[in-house]
């Protein structure tokens, strides 16, 4: 993989890079939506990549430290999605078949509630969730 994904240009500055992380990084790249470890191993497995359940979790839990790639928890799971970009996002999440739209950060109305409150914002996260109009 050679810098296509977003993000991967300055992955090896963050993280060590490795067949299993191409791999699994690759796979990420060709779905738009969430996505659960299970899944994404399935889909691997599916593409003769050897690679255990046990390696997909820690290389997913490396890339979400090094920002490459989201996670939420969907339905009583954890779920994972490839960075479009490295900036501050959020996002809109179908609850029945995982799509995903990134949506502008609410940072004015975070920064109100906050303040109205009398706290100072160290960090937020807003996941929105719902039906899509497929799934509605």
């Amino acid at each position: 993989m050679s810098g296509q994904t977003a993000g991967a240009g300055s992955l090896a500055r963050r993280t060590r890079q490795t067949r299993q992380k191409e791999a699994i990084l690759e796979q990420l790249q060709r779905c738009p939506d969430f996505m659960s470890a299970h899944d994404l191993h399935r889909l691997l497995t599916e593409a003769d990549a050897h690679i255990g359940l046990a390696t997909v979790y820690r290389q997913l839990n490396t890339l979400v430290e090094a920002g490459l790639v989201d996670t939420v928890r969907l339905n009583d799971q954890q779920v994972f999605r490839l960075c479009k970009d490295n900036a501050h996002h959020h996002h809109l999440i179908c609850r029945h078949c995982g799509k995903t739209v990134e949506i502008e950060p609410p940072e004015r109305w975070v920064q109100g509630i906050a303040q109205e409150h009398g706290f100072i914002v160290s960090s937020h996260t807003v996941e929105v969730f719902g039906l899509c109009p497929d799934c509605q």
